[in-house]
């Protein structure tokens, strides 16, 4: 019998664990319960979907009078559980105690801390002291003896530990990262993603919500999301890696300015926004890639990355077989590049659709998380006014690349450089000397300097506008499994069906 009113279907996989119970005096109590002698119970914790992709971790209580038909369930349940391979056991928790609103630490010890212990997972619990911390300390660490690395904090913490764990796997492996042709080793060690940055935009774009509480219930049940990441190079040197956003000209400007703006919180980013808008700077480059032929979908078939998504999966066999008929020729050389010169206002490569809860949609709606390709997106120069129409159709329902002055491509690599790097012959040092006396053309009374931009690396900024961009397919895993189709429909669900545990 159960204490609830209501009954849920639970499968396994979302049960979080199985624990011996006592009844209160007041349950005991209680209507039939109260004549019979002591009634021996357990209680069931389990992952509760309520809407917007939120999952809330919740508890039921079964009693009966026989001790050992409650203690052959409660053994049946946990030996259940025991099956479930994919949970991890051990992990290593790095804490930024810094981002966002200065809250990780509170969060994890008060949200997430308990949630682990209840379903028995071990943690070695790190706090960073200073940028870097996360990253040298996993190369370090004894990897091995985890089944998983939870990093608490923002997209700048996400991707310090990615830097430490895909590095640490080369490093393993032999392999030279300043090599933007070496082919990398896959990561098995899958990263947790707890949110509590003031930008979780790889969290919201992996399990379609910023809530720790999801997360770690994604991390508890041993979920497996793998992610593309790109690699950038300048000149044989590797610069970093990317899982979100690549832009040159608008967002990078914006980041340029926010950095020296700090101080003003997360308001510095609407701010920098608003003036690198009205500065309406434009950048003259090379840019040439080559175009994701592996690929099943296009970036405006509409066709948006969901869990266990086929166009992933097809993409990943067919980049596969691709690569094995190239065999020993150089892939590069087989392959066509395409070339294209001009004026852009914006230059955006991104491997997810970057979707935040301001753009719901993303940069790239129909980008994928793991079929070996980017979405790169060309905004050539146009009016202030074209612009601004663009920027809206980010946060609403239209294709935001119905325009004439907007291309995307999906690719597999790409290649950029500024037309004052070519003029200079790519030395970065020349660039920056003779930067200041340009001005813009277009605009005289403006005397805007059109010099060079920067370029935003999922939140940082890259020293050299001139890079070299390669995609690799499904190089790491996440705790996720990716955005659930009808999520919305989840509480009408829980309340219309009928169905029993187990």
């Amino acid at each position: 019998s159960c204490v609830h009113t209501e009954n849920y279907f639970v499968p396994t996989s979302e049960i979080i664990a199985v624990e011996e119970s006592e009844l209160s005096k007041k349950q005991r109590n209680t209507g039939k319960w109260h004549k019979l002698a002591k009634p021996h119970s357990f209680t069931v914790y389990y992952v509760k979907k309520a809407r917007n992709h939120r999952w809330w971790c919740r508890d039921v209580t079964f009693w009966c009078v026989d001790e050992n038909l409650c203690n052959q369930w409660t053994q049946a349940l946990k030996e259940l559980l025991e099956m479930q391979k994919c949970r991890p056991k051990r992990l290593l928790v790095y804490i930024n105690p810094y981002g966002g609103k200065r809250q990780g630490k509170r969060i994890y010890e008060q949200k997430v801390a308990p949630l682990f212990s209840l379903a028995s997972i071990s943690t070695d619990v790190v706090i960073t002291e200073h940028a870097n911390h996360a990253k040298d300390n996993l190369f370090e660490v004894n990897i091995n003896k985890y089944d998983g690395v939870v990093c608490v904090g923002g997209d700048g913490m996400f991707s310090e530990v990615m830097h430490g764990l895909i590095g640490r796997m080369q490093k393993d492996s032999g392999i030279d990262q300043n090599n933007p042709k070496a082919p990398l080793v896959q990561c098995n060690i899958r990263i947790g993603i707890i949110p509590a940055g003031s930008t979780d935009c790889v969290c919201y774009s992996t399990v379609g919500i910023s809530d720790p509480v999801t997360s770690a219930l994604h991390i508890i049940v041993g979920d497996s999301q793998p992610l593309d990441v790109s690699s950038v190079h300048h000149n044989n040197t590797f610069l970093k890696y990317s899982v979100s956003l690549l832009g040159y000209g608008f967002y990078g400007d914006i980041l340029k300015d926010s950095e020296k703006k700090r101080w003003m919180g997360p308001m510095r980013y609407d701010y920098s926004g608003f003036k690198t808008f009205l500065s309406h700077h434009y950048y003259e480059g090379t840019i040439s890639f080559q175009p994701a032929k592996h690929t099943l979908g296009s970036p405006r078939d509409k066709d948006s990355c969901r869990t266990g998504c086929y166009i992933c999966k097809e993409s990943e066999q067919q980049l596969a077989e691709q690569q094995k008929k190239c065999g020993l020729k150089n892939e590069e050389d087989e392959e066509e590049w395409k070339v294209i010169k001009g004026k852009f206002l914006a230059i955006n490569a991104v491997n997810m659709s970057c979707a935040c809860p301001r753009s719901p949609k993303g940069l790239s709606p129909a980008a994928h998380l793991a079929d070996g390709s980017a979405d790169l997106i060309l905004v050539r120069k146009c009016s202030r006014f074209d612009f601004l129409r663009h920027l809206v159709r980010n946060t609403n329902q239209d294709d935001q690349f119905d325009f004439s002055f907007v291309d995307v491509y999906r690719v597999k690599s790409f290649q950029f450089t500024s037309k004052l790097s070519e003029d200079n012959g790519s030395n970065v040092a020349d660039i920056g000397k003779k930067r200041f006396g340009q001005f813009c053309r277009d605009h005289p009374a403006c005397c805007c300097n059109i010099a060079d931009s920067t370029w935003n690396c999922d939140g940082e900024t890259l020293d050299s506008s001139a890079i070299e961009v390669r995609v690799h397919c499904q190089l790491m895993k996440l705790f996720a499994r990716g955005i659930e189709e009808n999520c919305k429909d989840e509480a009408a669900y829980s309340h219309s069906s009928i169905e029993h545990l187990l």
